[in-house]
């Protein structure tokens, strides 16, 4: 339960949870204005072809800073329980730690402990709310932050940040955004204002959904889809894990695209009416053009297998890629 709220000004000591670069803005607020008496993240782990140990960020960050950094695998220990109350903490702030707080860390804290999550809840609540965010075409998110309970995101809250999603924003553009949008909420929670902790909004039973963690598999592109759906799913995936087709050559990852009308098909083009996810030429400025379930797609960013990202048009002057040449699995070398 929590206590009465900071007051605007107080400095707070906090222990703050966090692991991705998304919670590094937080974090450097909060050490600017604020005691941060230690640090956790989730530990290093080996990724990639050489399977090289990664950094955590929010780790990095932290040892750079001087601050106290700890790294456990989890928090169900009674070591780490003992260790986290042995700081006297005011508040735990939680943003993007990727490990579950047990319910009895969740009373350590005097003013309890306060999450950042990327959504207007309940709204996309779990793992990967800014990629469904932008996949289900939402027009706008925003911050949450939440006193946090047992549940998955299913705190009241206690501060709120909207912003809209343009039809150029991707998941990294919006991700910086709400990154620092993150910060900007906490800390006004945090200073005591606008809302206090005193306050909480208890989250509405109508209106929620789960994103669920993305994997490469969805990314890949289904151009029996309308070109406007399609263009929310590569935004939705760039950078990463980037949505996927097959071209002549293997895997094409297309990284920025946007939905067009469907131009008129070429005369030397068969059948006169273009199945989705064949090539239909390009564009006055080198942009491929595809054909989806309804209307086109002009791709202007793409990645070839084994490749760095490029332009359509350099993509196209070393492909040789012919008119209604088709983007499909079964024209994958892969798949003959």
């Amino acid at each position: 339960m929590v206590d009465t709220p900071p007051q605007k000004g107080a400095k707070q000591r906090i222990v703050f949870m966090g692991s991705p670069a998304f919670a590094i803005p937080t974090l450097d607020h909060l050490v600017k204005t604020h005691e941060v008496c230690a640090v956790y993240s989730q530990p290093a782990k080996k990724s990639g072809r050489g399977m090289k140990t990664m950094s955590v960020p929010v780790a990095a960050y932290a040892d750079a800073a001087g601050l106290p950094i700890f790294t456990p695998a989890n928090l169900k220990s009674a070591e780490i329980e003992s260790q986290l109350a042995s700081y006297n903490a005011d508040l735990f702030v939680v943003v993007a730690y990727g490990l579950l707080l047990p319910a009895t860390i969740l009373t350590i804290p005097r003013f309890g402990c306060l999450n950042g999550h990327a959504s207007l809840l309940p709204r996309w609540r779990g793992a990967a709310p800014i990629q469904r965010a932008i996949q289900a075409g939402d027009s706008k998110t925003g911050i949450s932050a939440m006193i946090m309970e047992t549940g998955l995101d299913t705190g009241p809250v206690v501060g709120v940040r909207q912003t809209a999603i343009s039809k150029h924003d991707n998941a990294a553009s919006l991700h910086d955004r709400l990154a620092d949008l993150t910060a900007e909420c906490l800390g006004a929670v945090i200073d005591g204002a606008p809302n206090s902790l005193a306050s909480p909004i208890p989250q509405a039973n109508d209106g929620i959904i789960y994103a669920a963690k993305i994997s490469s598999a969805e990314a890949m592109i289904d151009w029996q889809q309308p070109a406007d759906v399609l263009d929310c799913h590569i935004r939705a995936f760039a950078p990463y894990p980037g949505a996927w087709c097959f071209g002549p050559k293997g895997r094409l990852r297309i990284l920025e695209a946007s939905p067009m009308a469907m131009p008129a098909v070429p005369q030397t083009a068969a059948p006169k009416v273009a199945p989705a996810g064949s090539f239909l030429g390009k564009t006055a400025d080198g942009a491929m053009i595809i054909a989806c379930g309804q209307d086109a797609l002009k791709i202007t960013k793409v990645q070839p297998a084994g490749k760095t990202s490029m332009t359509a048009s350099d993509f196209l002057n070393g492909s040789a890629l012919a008119i209604s040449a088709f983007l499909h699995p079964e024209t994958s070398p892969e798949n003959k």
